[in-house]
């Protein structure tokens, strides 16, 4: 898709971070906007800036664990815009602590959101895609976490790693049967947002909020820390998507350490060897064998 006016755009956890630097990249192609989040003050503060751009906008509460929500946030797309070119499944959650110590909930939080979010934009929206018979894309958002490996944060990487793994076969889906529609996986490095708080939309029905371990505190807190003092601009991945998605380019990975960690362990797989814990923020001999 090299034209973007004038197209619909679709975005899940648009009202702030990298959610909403897409919105914003997408308005300044001349796009129409559709904002979905679970922060209904935050979405509809996101909207109202948006469209006082002179972006036609439209912002609907939705909760994506839900397939049922995620159906009506397609139905009020097409009510008010008649068509949906670009979909981010975009909305995702975080927490963190060892494999076997993380309380049941915390897998069932992430999963419902990281994993289940992405499927049922997939299952509701493509049908649509091909319906109208156009060129049209998809961008499924990742992590570099989900093409590296580490400790403490297990669920997040697990989620993270099925999205991309999901989003290779419906790459080949589309594909092999001749679709028009495109396919991206966006995987973030360290980005300025507010994650690391994710907890503050746990639903109230999954206990478990006030789990805590040292590796949890070390690993949440340190992300807040490091987000907000390190942390790429969130625009940066904005322009990356509007890139990609003219580009028609799968994928959409950093180029810092956490490359250097994804391609050491690539060549972990490609030796059969033991997994390299390789620290994506040091240099890139920094590795260690575990």
């Amino acid at each position: 898709m090299k034209d973007l006016k004038d197209k619909v755009a679709v975005v899940t956890g648009a009202a702030s971070g990298i959610g909403r630097a897409m919105v914003d990249s997408f308005a300044k192609q001349g796009m129409k906007v559709v904002l979905a989040d679970v922060e209904k003050e935050r979405l509809q503060a996101a909207a109202d800036e948006v469209s006082a751009s002179g972006t036609d906008t439209l912002a609907i509460v939705t909760d994506v664990s839900k397939e049922a929500e995620v159906r009506a946030l397609a139905d009020q797309t097409l009510d008010a815009f008649g068509a949906v070119d670009v979909l981010c499944n975009n909305a995702g959650v975080f927490a963190a602590g060892l494999a076997w110590q993380s309380p049941h909930q915390d897998y069932e939080w992430l999963m419902n959101v990281n994993i289940w979010g992405v499927i049922h934009g997939v299952r509701v929206f493509v049908p649509i895609m091909l319906g109208q018979e156009s060129e049209a894309h998809i961008v499924n958002t990742a992590s570099m976490a989900g093409v590296t490996n580490g400790p403490y944060t297990a669920i997040y990487n697990m989620t993270k790693h099925a999205v991309v793994g999901y989003s290779e076969a419906l790459y080949h889906d589309l594909t092999m049967t001749g679709t028009k529609i495109g396919v991206s996986v966006l995987c973030p490095e360290l980005i300025n947002t507010n994650i690391g708080e994710a907890r503050r939309n746990r639903p109230k029905d999954l206990p478990g909020f006030d789990f805590t371990s040292e590796e949890r505190q070390l690993v949440e807190g340190s992300l807040q820390e490091l987000a907000a003092t390190q942390g790429v601009d969130p625009t940066v991945m904005g322009e990356r998507v509007v890139q990609g998605i003219k580009d028609n380019r799968f994928y959409l990975l950093s180029e810092d350490g956490w490359r250097r960690s994804c391609e050491v362990r690539l060549e972990d797989i490609r030796l059969a060897r033991n997994p390299t814990f390789a620290m994506p923020m040091e240099a890139p001999d920094s590795v260690a064998q575990s």
